[in-house]
C-alpha cells in the first residue's frame, strides 16, 4: 500500500491516525545523533538484565536475548534531550492537538540485525493516569524500510479506539484484530519523521539486514490531558515494572 506523503495536516491524521515529515531534521542533526547513539551503546556500566531501563529483544533465528532499547534516554544525553523538546517536534504535535504538547516519554531503540521486532499492539495502556491524546514521533536515525523491519501501521484503526482489555496491562493484539491487508510499512530515510496515534495498530518485522535500524521514540500528550506528566509516568512505570519482573521471581530490579 502506498505511503500517502502529508505534512502536519491535521484531517489526514484525524483519518489516517499517522502523518509522516520528511527531512524535518538535518544531515547534520542525524549524524550527531548517530554519534550519541553510538556512544551511549558503550554505557556497558547501564547495560544490565537487572537494569529497568534497558529493553532486550530476542535474535529472530537464534534466540538469544540482546540488549535493544534505553527507555527512558534522555536523562543520559543531552542531544536526546534536546530532539525530544526540539520546537519543530512540539510544533508539529501540537499542531494536531490544536493546543500545546507536553513530552511525555522517551526512549532510544537500536533494534540490531536479527532482532526480532515486536508484535502487533498499539502503545495507548488503560492506566488511570495515561493520556488519552498520547501520540509517537518516531525519528529515523538510520534509514528504515521492510528488510531492517520498519514500524508497520494500520491505518484508520484507530478510529476504534481501545481494541485490547481494558485492565491497565499491555496485550498484544491478534491477527484477527486488525485487517492486515491495510498495513502501511513506513519507509523512512534518516531525518525523516512519522507520528502516530497511540490507539494506532502497529508492528514491527524483524531486521534481515546487515544494519541496525535506529529510532527515536518520542510521545506527547496535548495540554488538556494533564500537561507536563513525564516524571510522574517514568516513576509510575518504574513501579509497574519491577512489579511484573517480581512476579516472574526477578526481584533485583533498580533503575539507573
Amino acid at each position: 500500500m502506498q505511503i500517502p506523503l502529508v505534512s502536519g495536516i491535521r484531517p489526514t491524521y484525524d483519518e489516517l491516525g499517522y502523518v509522516i515529515s520528511r527531512e524535518m531534521f538535518s544531515g547534520r542533526e542525524v549524524e550527531e545523533m548517530a554519534r550519541e547513539a553510538t556512544r551511549l551503546l558503550g554505557r556497558t556500566d547501564l547495560i544490565d538484565s537487572d537494569n529497568i531501563r534497558c529493553r532486550w529483544s530476542n535474535h529472530v533465528d537464534t534466540g538469544e536475548c540482546r540488549f535493544d532499547c534505553f527507555d527512558p534516554v534522555i536523562d543520559l544525553s543531552e542531544v536526546f534531550a534536546k530532539v525530544a523538546r526540539d520546537p519543530r517536534l512540539l510544533d508539529r504535535a501540537g499542531s494536531l492537538y490544536g493546543e500545546r504538547a507536553h513530552l511525555f516519554k522517551d526512549k532510544l531503540i537500536y533494534k540490531p540485525p536479527g532482532a526480532k521486532g515486536y508484535a502487533l499492539h498499539q502503545d495507548y495502556i488503560s492506566w488511570d493516569s495515561f493520556p488519552e491524546t498520547f501520540v509517537t514521533a518516531i525519528v529515523a536515525i538510520d534509514p528504515c524500510d521492510a528488510s531492517n523491519g520498519a514500524t508497520e501501521v494500520f491505518p484508520g484503526a484507530h478510529k476504534r479506539g481501545l481494541i485490547g482489555e481494558r485492565d491497565g496491562k499491555y496485550h498484544p493484539l491478534r491477527d484477527d484484530q486488525v485487517d492486515l491487508s491495510t498495513g502501511v510499512v513506513l519507509t523512512l530515510e534518516p531525518g525523516d519523521v512519522a507520528i502516530f496515534n497511540g490507539y494506532l495498530p502497529h508492528r514491527s518485522g524483524p531486521n534481515r539486514s546487515d544494519r541496525s535500524r535506529r529510532l527515536l521514540y518520542v510521545s506527547y500528550n496535548a495540554d488538556r490531558d494533564g500537561g507536563e506528566q513525564r516524571k510522574a509516568h517514568y516513576a509510575e512505570f518504574a513501579h509497574y515494572l519491577q512489579e511484573r519482573y517480581a512476579e516472574y521471581g526477578k526481584t533485583n530490579t533498580y533503575f539507573r
